[in-house]
């Protein structure tokens, strides 16, 4: 199964690999200092940037070792997000998961929808058996998200990213498809 023919619809979203047609989009979400506060890149400045994302996630898809999708609205096919699964280990079936919304769309139930669709796909399709997340303990909003889908709190790396002369920790998260299969019941 090749990763970027991936296409997983929701109630409100479709969530399909990103094509260099989407680089203007995503550059305006990926720009914003407000959705970037937290990551562990800065905000973009150039289109090219997104351009480039797009060139290496469709890479690394090819090769297996990560699936980023797009978030696009169903009702217009607009571009809102990415959600991804990345560090993808085979062997061990494990990966990480990481999702970047516009801010015109937070608090509107998209993280919840596009997670548990990629989560899905990741258990039952993928056949992953653990998913991590690693977030910046100040990062409420990302905390109350993962604990929703059913993320458990697993550890704090202390001093783990410096960015721009700012040293954060990293809150780490894991989410067992056991758990997930339980919690659904």
């Amino acid at each position: 199964m090749l990763l970027n023919k991936i296409k997983i619809e929701t109630e409100r979203l479709i969530l399909k690999a990103l094509s260099d047609d989407d680089a203007n989009s995503l550059f305006t979400i990926f720009s914003d200092p407000i959705v970037m506060k937290y990551w562990n890149t800065e905000a973009w400045r150039e289109v090219s940037q997104a351009h480039e994302f797009i060139a290496s996630s469709t890479q690394a898809m090819n090769e297996r070792s990560s699936l980023t999708l797009g978030v696009f609205l169903k009702d217009s096919n607009t571009l809102i997000g990415k959600v991804m699964l990345f560090s993808i280990d085979n062997e061990s079936k494990r990966a990480e998961i990481g999702f970047g919304i516009s801010r015109d769309f937070w608090g509107k139930g998209i993280v919840a929808e596009a997670a548990n669709a990629l989560i899905d796909y990741a258990f039952n399709k993928l056949n992953l058996r653990r998913i991590e997340a690693e977030i910046d303990p100040d990062n409420n909003a990302s905390a109350k998200a993962l604990t929703r889908l059913g993320f458990v709190q697993e550890g704090l790396l202390r001093q783990r990213w410096e960015i721009n002369g700012v040293i954060s920790d990293s809150a780490m998260y894991g989410l067992l498809a056991k758990d997930k299969a339980y919690s659904q019941t």
